[in-house]
């Protein structure tokens, strides 16, 4: 027999399955994070290391349940170091609503990435690229919210720390090689405000391309120009040839330069004639202090290894995705705003591998890298170390950020 009120009665309930079945579907979904980086071409040794830290995070993030439950999967794309091709990334991570996005090697790329996230209000961790306009074309007052952070150094905390460098070795004119990247573009501009602002006179500049493959030209104006130190800013293996090319017009000045020096394409790369290059570094791979132990061990375990491409992208992809994972968890919400307020004021110290981060970020500071946390590396013996023995008896909770 028909009864109305229990047709009405069905049809509530089936009214409510489509409902419950998100819900029940939102609850135990994974949480999405995008991954964005060069992990193939010139630039790779930063986006692979930088992705391999960000995995370590994730599974370390997994294996303790995840957040409420909910498992981390990751989104990868490869933006080639290609600005054109990072601006679509953005907008497609942006477009499948990713909760945040962890990465950016190369400042080109960031600076055609960062308005597509800003709009989308889904924050950007950035991890290894070090423009310092990024993080401050939406820092107050300039917009109401910024959504853009950052976990490396900036250009001009770089500049800064080598050119106190060669203060200390008594360099007072030196020449500067630059590439016509935007990174290039952005670190012969800050080399250049940072030696105007210490007395340093630059007395050569040269420019070279990604690809050339022969500066013999650029090094020979650089000596003529009686410099006592050679600095570089550039990525790749271009820095290999540069070295290379020093050393066979026998110029015995010491050469400096940005982080990049680091990576393993220059230091394989130039051989020998790399050997003394001095560069500033947040992590130095050694068996340190426990965290930096654990990381590296997690490193080699999971992918066979302990030749690191890009230790420093490493680090900072792995500690960038802590953060996040803590960010998540105080908002207790996948929505940007709530994230971004979280990380703007996290309550939790986490101890990574780079620092001890005890409120890395603020409303008007979105850059966890302060310069006493840079320090001071130096390619010997085919690898990175210490420059000073100072710096290594320092430890992570030596260089909290400065506040």
């Amino acid at each position: 027999m028909f009864i109305p009120g229990r047709r009405a009665l069905l049809l509530g309930a089936i009214s409510l399955i489509p409902a419950f079945a998100i819900a029940q579907s939102e609850e135990t979904s994974p949480i999405r994070i995008g991954v964005s980086g060069p992990f193939t071409g010139g630039s790779s040794p930063m986006g692979e290391s930088m992705r391999n830290g960000i995995r370590i995070a994730v599974e370390e993030i997994n294996n303790i349940g995840g957040l409420n439950g909910r498992k981390i999967e990751l989104v990868e794309r490869d933006d080639q170091a290609n600005p054109e091709l990072g601006a679509k990334i953005a907008e497609e991570l942006a477009r499948m609503k990713v909760v945040a996005t962890v990465g950016i090697v190369n400042t080109g790329v960031g600076l055609a990435s960062i308005d597509a996230y800003q709009k989308a209000k889904v924050p950007l961790l950035i991890a290894v690229s070090t423009g310092t306009s990024l993080t401050r074309k939406y820092a107050p007052p300039a917009a109401p919210e910024n959504y853009i952070f950052r976990i490396s150094p900036t250009l001009d905390l770089e500049a800064k720390v080598v050119v106190a460098e060669l203060k200390r070795k008594g360099a007072q004119k030196v020449a500067i090689l630059a590439d016509t990247t935007a990174y290039g573009d952005a670190g012969l501009k800050a080399f250049q405000e940072q030696a105007k602002g210490a007395g340093v006179e630059v007395s050569g500049e040269e420019r070279f391309k990604i690809g050339d493959q022969d500066m013999t030209a650029q090094v020979k104006n650089a000596k003529a120009t009686g410099a006592q130190a050679l600095v570089v800013w550039g990525i790749g293996p271009e820095l290999a040839a540069i070295a290379r090319n020093k050393e066979a017009l026998g110029w015995k000045a010491p050469m400096l330069g940005s982080w990049t020096f680091s990576m393993r394409n220059f230091i394989d790369g130039s051989g020998k004639a790399g050997e003394g290059a001095l560069m500033p570094q947040t992590f130095i791979q050694d068996m340190g202090s426990s965290s930096k132990n654990s990381f590296l061990l997690a490193y080699k375990r999971t992918f066979k290894t302990d030749r690191i491409p890009s230790p420093m992208s490493a680090a900072q992809g792995y500690d960038g995705m802590h953060l996040l994972y803590l960010a998540l968890r105080q908002a207790n919400s996948t929505e940007g705003t709530k994230i971004k307020d979280a990380l703007e004021n996290l309550k939790s110290r986490y101890q990574g591998v780079i620092t001890s981060y005890n409120k890395p970020f603020s409303k008007e500071d979105h850059d966890a890298i302060t310069q006493n946390m840079l320090i001071m590396g130096v390619v010997t013996n085919g690898r990175v170390d210490y420059a000073y023995a100072d710096d290594q008896k320092r430890g992570a909770l030596l260089r909290m950020k400065a506040q």
